[in-house]
Order: structure tokens, then sequence, then C-alpha cells
């Protein structure tokens, strides 16, 4: 596998818990999304990944939507999470710490052959 693709499969799955975690701390808007997660450049996402998957989002009823007007422009298209949605990011959050113990604790292990 060529580790471009490997990079891509791991932050297409991990994307969209960013996304819910960003949404749980306030309501948040698309562009301030891709800005927000433009700060890390293993996160950074273009609108056309994000919007699609916010979409999702909404079908599968973990996001809700309300425009907003906006100080500098149009109105904004404003994101929150659903109960379903913190169902969602809690369950998420869990697997991930999970993952991410396993993944640290072999890496800190990576010389050793027996445990």
């Amino acid at each position: 596998m060529v580790m471009s693709e490997w990079t891509s499969q791991v932050r297409r799955g991990i994307l969209e818990y960013c996304i819910l975690l960003l949404i749980s701390k306030e309501p948040r808007y698309g562009y301030e999304l891709v800005t927000i997660l433009d700060r890390w450049e293993s996160l950074a996402v273009t609108e056309g990944t994000l919007y699609p998957l916010l979409r999702r989002l909404l079908k599968e009823n973990c996001i809700d939507s309300f425009w907003k007007e906006s100080d500098s422009g149009p109105p904004r298209k404003y994101y929150t999470l659903t109960p379903a949605g913190r169902l969602l990011l809690d369950t998420m959050s869990f697997e991930w710490n999970k993952l991410a113990g396993a993944v640290n604790e072999l890496e800190t292990n990576r010389g050793e052959t027996n445990r």
C-alpha cells in the first residue's frame, strides 16, 4: 500500500470524529470548520470533502443546522449536535481512546519481542 493511500484512509476515518468534536463545543459554520482544521496539516480538508460529510450527518440526524445573519456577508449555515450526534460522539471518543491507547502501547514497546 502506498503511504498516501494509508494516510487518506486514516484521515477519512477520523475526520467525522473531529467535526463532531468541534461542533460539540459550539455551533460552527462550514468554512469555519475548514479554517480550524487547516491549523493541522494532517487534518486539513477541502470544502468539497467537508460539505458531503455534513450533509450525511444531517441526513443521519447526528447534527442539525440553522441559518444566522453574518456581520461580514451573507447569512451562514451553522451546525449543532443532536442527541443522536452526542451519543455518536461519546461512542467515538470511547473507541478512539481505546484504539489510541493500544497503538501508543505498541509504539512504546515496538522493540520488544515478548511481554
